[in-house]
């Protein structure tokens, strides 16, 4: 697996401050897509176990809340082989901060069996997921007041209520950032 590149102080891609790896590859292809460059499978440096060490080293501090990976596209078969290893380091390191996961995929397409984006990992990766924010980009449905997403088709999924629940449960953001009001 590739990555495009690694932000070690991000805000912008989940609550509170976050690591985020963004890794190569990606066959949506979204129009307008803000990280075009990345749909290359070769794009970028090899996420080798130096890199992996480093970004959870990156993890440890106290006010680091969680890892986000976007890309390219996290959910193509190659990159979930390439991140389960990473998944599952971080979440015995660090099982109290959460993992966000951008995917051009819906989530039902990763349960579906004989989807493009189903594997052999895909259920352990999701199960080391706590939010999916899922679905492609789209440019008409583009809103930049939307938090933690681009277009107004994109969902943010709790994925661990979803599986006690057994239906999909969307996450829930802070009242002050929902209503725009103070307390």
């Amino acid at each position: 697996m590739y990555y495009a590149t690694i932000k070690n102080c991000d805000i912008a891609n989940g609550p509170g401050v976050r690591m985020s790896l963004f890794v190569s590859g990606c066959t949506h292809h979204c129009r307008n897509c803000f990280n075009a460059e990345a749909w290359d499978f070769d794009y970028g440096s090899p996420f080798t176990p130096e890199v992996q060490e480093s970004l959870l080293e990156s993890c440890a501090p106290s006010y680091i809340a969680g890892l986000s990976l976007l890309g390219g596209e996290p959910l193509e078969p190659e990159n979930q082989r390439g991140l389960l290893p990473l998944m599952r380091a971080f979440k015995a390191r660090f099982p109290e901060k959460s993992v966000w996961c951008y995917t051009g995929y819906n989530y039902e397409d990763c349960l579906q069996e004989g989807s493009r984006c189903r594997c052999e990992v895909t259920d352990e990766l999701l199960s080391l997921i706590d939010v999916l924010v899922d679905g492609e980009f789209v440019q008409a449905l583009y809103d930049i007041s939307l938090r933690f997403r681009g277009s107004k088709n994109q969902r943010i999924i709790d994925l661990r209520a979803t599986e006690k629940k057994g239906q999909i449960v969307w996450w829930e953001d802070e009242p002050i950032f929902s209503t725009h009001e103070m307390p």
